[in-house]
């Protein structure tokens, strides 16, 4: 083995245990020079190696820096837990997050959980065979305490950096997470109704989830802040088995009920996604309820369901793209050692045909 061969695999091994401390520069060449006793062109050798692989990056004027990458090409799959790979939003965001982590020289590994907690385990029982360095998680049922807790734990101590999508159990609150600003979607969907002239809004959200409750309480909190109220028996609550029941099913039942029980008098509804808006438009058609002459109706998330639906439906959006680049750099960050925080992504509203003021009229 050359001598420059010889200085990549020691620099290799340093670079490695730096990022343990999220230490990412290099020596300068004179330094790592001095250190190891071998000539300048040695070293420029070792580090262009080291280029070659991916595994340092140059920056003009300020020297060479470890990228995160390992050398074991496996070592730098990234597995992510999520709910699904097909349904709803998810094709566009692990496409985004799968595109974001390839620009950085790593490879998405998808592990649908279908949001139960025995399938999270058996996951997560796999990867702590051989843990890997970093693991993207959508929380299974984020609203609720999360009995594999332990397992989590494990691979951190493992040495595996957790990065939380969309929520996180409240045992794992501490751990950066990368989520929609929920708060805020549900005052800004609750304020567009009141300036459309809406006093008697309604409101359906999903309860084991961490963006049900928390897009509740910012439509809440945004009608007591004007004098009025989200009253409890304008609300309705669904949960998981409730959803998989109408994605496999296409039970409404739950909606059906929550038409006839929820909706007295209201004007206006505030629904927790696209998904549940689509299927209730079409539930409220069969009641003779008409959107938005009889009830407007508003929702998060803009994907296609809102523009399939019979009558396109007012929602919340991103920017394009913007929580796949966030979720692919805030684990880039953490791969390197370098501390990361936890973010809230805002929503900008998406006015479509779906809301009015009160009586339709415009």
């Amino acid at each position: 083995m050359s001598k420059y061969e010889t200085l990549s695999k020691q620099l290799m091994e340093q670079i490695a245990q730096n990022l343990e401390q999220g230490l990412t520069a290099l020596p300068t060449e004179a330094k790592l020079s001095a250190r190891y006793g071998v000539s300048r062109q040695t070293v420029r050798a070792a580090l262009a190696l080291l280029k070659q692989k991916g595994l340092i990056e140059s920056r003009q004027g300020s020297g060479s820096f470890a990228t995160g990458l390992a050398p074991d090409l496996s070592q730098n799959r990234i597995p992510i837990l999520i709910a699904s790979s097909q349904e709803y939003i998810y094709p566009r965001l692990l496409a985004d997050i799968r595109s974001s982590l390839s620009e950085k020289g790593y490879q998405l590994d998808v592990l649908p959980t279908d949001n139960h907690i025995n399938i999270e385990r058996i996951h997560l029982l796999s990867l702590l065979e051989n843990p890997p360095r970093g693991l993207i998680v959508e929380g299974t049922k984020s609203a609720l305490p999360t009995p594999n807790f332990d397992l989590y734990e494990r691979l951190k101590t493992a040495g595996t950096r957790l990065l939380f999508l969309h929520g996180c159990s409240p045992a794992l609150s501490d751990e950066v997470c990368i989520k929609d600003d929920n708060y805020y979607g549900g005052y800004l969907l609750a304020g567009h109704l009141t300036a459309l002239g809406h006093t008697r809004i309604a409101g359906l959200f999903k309860l084991d989830d961490a963006q049900g409750p928390e897009r509740y309480l910012g439509a809440a909190c945004c009608l007591r802040d004007l004098g009025l109220t989200l009253a409890d028996e304008n609300v309705g609550w669904f949960v998981s088995s409730d959803l998989e029941a109408l994605q496999k099913k296409q039970d409404t039942s739950f909606l059906a009920l929550y038409c006839k029980e929820r909706l007295s008098d209201c004007t206006a509804v505030i629904c927790y996604n696209d998904e549940i808006a689509y299927w209730l438009v079409k539930e409220l058609s069969y009641e003779g309820i008409r959107v938005p002459k009889d009830l407007s109706v508003v929702c998060f998330d803009n994907s296609y369901l809102s523009d399939l639906s019979r009558v396109r439906i007012t929602t919340l959006t991103h920017r394009p793209h913007e929580m796949g680049r966030r979720v692919a750099d805030t684990m880039a960050q953490l791969l390197k050692g370098v501390p990361a925080v936890s973010q809230e992504i805002p929503w900008e509203l998406v006015h479509k045909e779906s809301d009015a003021p009160p009586g339709g009229a415009m």
